[in-house]
């Protein structure tokens, strides 16, 4: 299923700039009705091991799973060993936390309306499992292992948003608005993540979170490269007001300008239209998808996982901008598998040649899946021609 992604029922609130940080507050007008969201700690002292349900397992940093509660009777809950109190002054008083288990699925029903889901994860699952099988067809440029296990085992690199310079005092001195449901969050400028809720009691719960979601990369460097991002300043010519009325419509034009350069901003997100989503739970009227782009390089791309409730609203969402080189790894792997795992073939459609490609699949760290006296070979004749 393919389609674009669009922030619907959502409105953009000017932004609150820290440093490199840019946090755009995204409201709703009202919450929506039918669908809350709490959180479950784990505990993160090691990597938990998640159980995909196919015969296959893997290994990751997970700090906490988010569970939905869905129908008319959805109500908030309170997050597994949640404490009200003033600070954890001893380890007496310290957060209580989930035991570290092995964890069943990415989703897991836990009744009748409620679901357990990893955040993020469901989207670097669906990102790392990219045609997972490997050759189709046993070519003799491939090996054994590549027809017998594909591209197992397939890692990839993210940093913890607690090591993103500047975000954990963003989010401490940064203003929750009214109605706010939602953050677009941007470091240097560029968009890193997209964030939503159904309603603002989850957000206010779960604003922290972000210190504990993963960014590329690029992002973490970009905040220590990157001194400050300029803030936007409403400006209102004096001239143009002489009453109430004036200074409401002249304010009421600049949410719009604000709105629009918003809409602007997130372009290289809502602006793909080839977005591949694949359905991972209904729940009632709401259904938990998630989404890889088009590999387009040199642009942005990002993957995701998000609720739409029938009507076309967005009720959740979470969003991770890939690094130029798992762009480049997610073409590769994506026109591969168009061509059947055919070199020649594949070549052709990258417009280059079958040893120039070797060199790309070993550059992208799928080296161990090619016979090596082929790959050599192909490469020694890449050179004759050179």
């Amino acid at each position: 299923m393919s389609g674009k992604f669009a922030a619907t029922g959502l409105v953009a609130r000017p932004a609150q700039v820290w440093g490199a940080i840019r946090l755009v507050p995204l409201v709703r007008e009202e919450p929506l009705v039918g669908l809350r969201l709490d959180r479950r700690v784990y505990d993160a002292d090691d990597p938990s091991i998640v159980d995909l349900g196919d015969g296959t397992c893997y290994q990751s940093f997970i700090p906490h799973a988010f569970v939905a509660s869905w129908g008319a009777d959805a109500e908030p809950s309170a997050a597994f060993g949640t404490q009200l109190q003033e600070r954890p002054a001893t380890p007496s008083h310290a957060k209580m936390r989930a035991p570290r288990r092995a964890l069943r699925r990415m989703a897991h029903r836990e009744s009748s309306n409620r679901l357990r889901f990893l955040p993020m994860h469901l989207a670097l699952e669906g990102y790392l499992s990219l045609h997972f099988g490997g050759p189709s067809i046993v070519w003799e440029e491939w090996t054994d292992r590549a027809v017998r296990k594909g591209l197992s085992p397939r890692m990839e690199e993210a940093f913890c948003g607690c090591a993103v310079r500047g975000l954990a005092d963003a989010l401490k001195v940064f203003e929750i608005h009214p109605g706010q449901c939602g953050v677009a969050l941007y470091v240097a400028d560029t968009l890193a993540s997209v964030f939503v809720v159904p309603h603002p009691a989850d957000y206010r719960a779960l604003h922290r979170t972000l210190l504990e979601d993963l960014y590329g990369e690029a992002l973490f460097h970009y905040a220590n490269y990157v001194e400050a991002v300029p803030d936007f300043v409403v400006g209102i010519e004096s001239e143009r007001v002489s009453s109430l009325a004036d200074l409401r419509r002249e304010a009421a034009e600049q949410s719009l300008a604000w709105e629009r350069f918003h809409r602007l901003m997130l372009a290289g997100l809502t602006g793909e239209s080839a977005y591949t989503s694949e359905s991972v739970y209904r729940m009632g009227s709401f259904e938990l998808t998630r989404f890889l782009p088009s590999f387009r390089l040199d642009e942005e791309n990002h993957i995701g996982e998000r609720i739409t409730h029938e009507d076309g609203r967005l009720a959740y969402c979470k969003t991770f901008r890939l690094s130029p080189a798992q762009t480049r790894r997610g073409h590769l792997l994506a026109t591969l598998r168009a061509h059947e795992w055919d070199l020649v073939a594949t070549a052709s459609a990258l417009r280059t040649t079958p040893s120039e490609l070797t060199r790309r699949i070993r550059e992208s760290g799928f080296d161990g899946l090619l016979r090596p006296h082929v790959a050599d070979r192909l490469e020694r004749e890449g050179r004759r021609r050179g």
